[in-house]
């Protein structure tokens, strides 16, 4: 009788075995091009501790900020390629290579970041399978609405000023913005903007306002627009193959982590961060923050209108229609009043 509990007992642990054996570990790394003082590098750390845990420590993690593995333009291509199993992209980096996205850039249409971290998010999932579709999707989130900040050689106050300024823009639809106003883009990662002005190849920037102290551009920049302009779009992806090759269980843990709840619960801290940065911008010595009056802010909404024909035109070439797809990001808005 003990011999035979013995042979069962062995044969249903040979047939549990495979079934109950430890999923392989995953180490994921996780690039960004700020550095590690910025939100981004906790909320990339706190994502990843979240998802070891959840998989029961098989996903391991590693951050890697200022573009230690790759330029800050190379984001996409770098996850796509696995050079970094996950990455944080600014689409708005490669101008006309995602066209979908660019629809939340132009300007007066998002108004607040933690509601626009969800309507973005929500609203984009439907096109993210076509338009980076070289990629897992986890999820989008925003920037805290940008503004124009500028050097001791001008203040801007009108579309008009833009006229012969050399500017450094947060994505592409700011790029088309400043051409069409009669400006110069200059090129440049967030890190290099502080290099960029300092030198003098360009005169302003269009920032947040915590990252102009955090990335020291508070000592090349004296005049500051107090109004919200636009805002920026960014992805979290992850490697289409190492996700495809991990466990059931594991792919759940990181879906469960690729939710529009997650959008903003990365994100979030980052925009708190960004809007408290007014304060200390105001509170700067030889700095001048500035308000513009109503008719100054509808000259402005003005000059921007062109910019949705463009977009549109942008997204009829890849056989997109730009009115649904706009009805459906305004309703996203709307819902989550995040409008401008």
């Amino acid at each position: 009788m003990k011999l035979r509990t013995l042979l069962v007992g062995a044969a249903l642990a040979g047939l549990a075995g495979p079934a109950l054996a430890q999923d392989k570990v995953v180490n994921l790394k996780l690039s960004h091009w700020v550095p590690p003082s910025h939100p981004l590098q906790k909320a990339a750390e706190e994502w990843g501790a979240s998802l070891e845990k959840a998989s029961g420590g098989t996903i391991k993690s590693t951050v890697y900020p200022s573009q230690q593995l790759g330029k800050a333009f190379d984001h996409y291509d770098m996850v796509r390629d696995g050079i970094a199993e996950v990455g944080y992209i600014n689409p708005g980096y490669q101008p006309g290579r995602f066209p979908i996205i660019a629809a939340g850039e132009i300007p007066f249409m998002i108004g607040e970041v933690h509601s626009g971290n969800k309507a973005v998010d929500k609203w984009y999932r439907k096109y993210a399978g076509t338009e980076m579709k070289d990629v897992k999707y986890c999820f989008s989130f925003i920037l805290d609405p940008t503004t124009w900040h500028t050097t001791a050689k001008k203040k801007i106050m009108v579309p008009d000023d833009i006229k012969g300024m050399k500017v450094r823009p947060s994505q592409a639809t700011i790029a088309t913005w400043v051409t069409q106003l009669g400006g110069t883009n200059v090129q440049a990662s967030a890190t290099e903007v502080r290099d960029v002005m300092e030198k003098g190849v360009a005169d302003a920037v269009q920032f947040p306002w915590g990252s102009v102290p955090l990335l020291g551009v508070d000592k090349v920049t004296k005049y500051h627009m107090d109004a919200s302009i636009a805002t920026t779009m960014f992805q979290w992806l992850i490697n289409q193959k190492v996700y495809d090759g991990m466990s059931a269980a594991q792919k759940k843990a990181v879906d469960d982590h690729c939710t529009n709840e997650w959008s903003d619960k990365f994100a979030g801290p980052w925009g708190d961060f960004e809007r408290a940065g007014l304060a200390k911008v105001k509170a700067l010595p030889d700095h001048e923050v500035y308000t513009i009056t109503p008719d100054q802010l509808a000259l402005w909404k003005k000059s921007a209108e062109p910019l949705h024909k463009t977009w549109a035109d942008a997204v009829k070439k890849v056989g997109g229609d730009p009115d649904t797809i706009m009805k459906e990001l305004r309703a996203a808005l709307a819902e989550n009043k995040a409008a401008y």
